[in-house]
């Protein structure tokens, strides 16, 4: 049989093969797509039916809070968790849903508390499972076990590199992951984003999810659109990579954090660590009362480092991290926040560079501020 070339005329389903086309390029985009989707399930001890791929945290997050609650309804969260939680539960309010945030003991969800606040019509709690501004990482398997036949969902956006990867570790009924917070290593320094634009919702058919908006019957009718075999992939070796090096990367970062916090606390005065007893150790934040944090940021982004003064969501914030004043109930100390985050192409010189960098940047802040 002679070989034809194979002319591409289904541009209108998408400029590569869509995964709902019948033909060889759709099929292939199909393959790609549930491969990812069957090795993402392996790695998280699920069915492959219970991972429903999305644009990433935020959408995942809004489909498992916006899709079970009803009117009259109750549901628990917590308060320092991510915007993507905190204004969803404000939606299900304007929605006549009770919302009620979580009480937190010594940086722990108070599960005594927790206990009196379940109510018939609890229907669910929604926490995460490492709090992306401070690295605390939360007790989520015991706040299931008190809550009992209540769906649990937990936000695991920033498990990955730290934690242990299956929906049993942290004793969730949904469970959300998003792409560009894991990592893929490729040689001994080279860290890739695992793909920005895409990210998963992890929920069992059995769970009464409603879609957000409705379309073509795409990821069990639930996030209707057409999918990205290439991202999904992307994401599926990032993850099977962080599970692979996940012992590794834990124990070099926390050598990175001790360090780190030394030599910060022997250059700077009035600097406070905002950490707690169980901590991700590759997420640091630290108060610097009296200073522009975000000033900081400015300057040290022109010595060539890369931080933040609070989550990237919230960047417009004018109080300041509001997961540092719900953990510390300081708010000073919630408005002057530096969060330091890493991967694991991140070398101990370049923490002593910067370091020293910091150093710098508060010394001329303070000069500044004294004149």
């Amino acid at each position: 049989m002679f070989w034809k070339r194979r002319v591409y005329l289904d541009n209108a389903a998408g400029v590569s093969g869509n995964p709902s086309s019948p033909h060889e390029e759709g099929r292939m985009a199909r393959e790609m797509l549930e491969g990812a989707r069957t090795d993402i399930a392996r790695l998280l001890e699920v069915q492959a039916d219970d991972v429903i791929f999305t644009s990433g945290a935020t959408e995942a997050n809004a489909l498992a809070i916006l899709g079970i609650p009803k009117k009259g309804d109750h549901v628990l969260y917590l308060p320092s968790a991510h915007a993507s939680i905190v204004e969803n539960m404000k939606l299900l309010e304007e929605r006549g849903v009770a919302v009620e945030p979580l009480t937190i003991t010594n940086c722990q969800i108070d599960i005594v508390d927790l206990k009196k606040r379940i109510r018939p019509e609890t229907k669910l709690v929604a926490v995460e499972a490492v709090c992306g501004e401070t690295g605390v990482v939360w007790n989520t398997r015991e706040v299931k076990n008190a809550i009992g036949k209540v769906y649990l969902h937990v936000d695991a956006s920033q498990a990955p590199l730290t934690e242990k990867l299956t929906r049993a570790h942290f004793g969730a009924d949904l469970l959300t992951l998003d792409g560009s917070k894991v990592g893929e290593v490729r040689g001994p320094t080279h860290w890739q984003c695992g793909g920005r634009g895409i990210g998963a919702l992890v929920a069992h058919r059995t769970i009464p999810l409603r879609p957000l908006y409705r379309g073509g019957g795409q990821e069990r009718a639930l996030r209707p659109g057409s999918e990205a075999p290439e991202l999904a992939r992307r994401f599926a070796r990032a993850l099977a990579a962080a599970a692979k090096n996940r012992g590794q990367f834990c124990a070099s970062a926390s050598r990175d954090r001790v360090r780190l916090i030394e030599k910060i606390t022997n250059t700077i005065p009035n600097v406070y660590i905002n950490e707690c007893a169980r901590q991700a150790p590759h997420i640091l934040n630290i108060s610097l009362p009296g200073r522009d944090t975000d000033y900081l940021v400015m300057l040290l982004d022109e010595a060539g480092f890369t931080v933040s003064s609070r989550s990237a969501c919230e960047t417009d914030s004018e109080v300041g991290s509001r997961a540092v004043e719900v953990l510390f109930g300081d708010a000073e100390r919630a408005r002057t926040t530096l969060r330091i985050s890493w991967g694991p192409d991140v070398s101990p010189h370049d923490f002593t560079r910067f370091a020293a960098a910091l150093a710098r940047s508060v010394t001329f802040v303070d000069s500044n501020d004294a004149r």
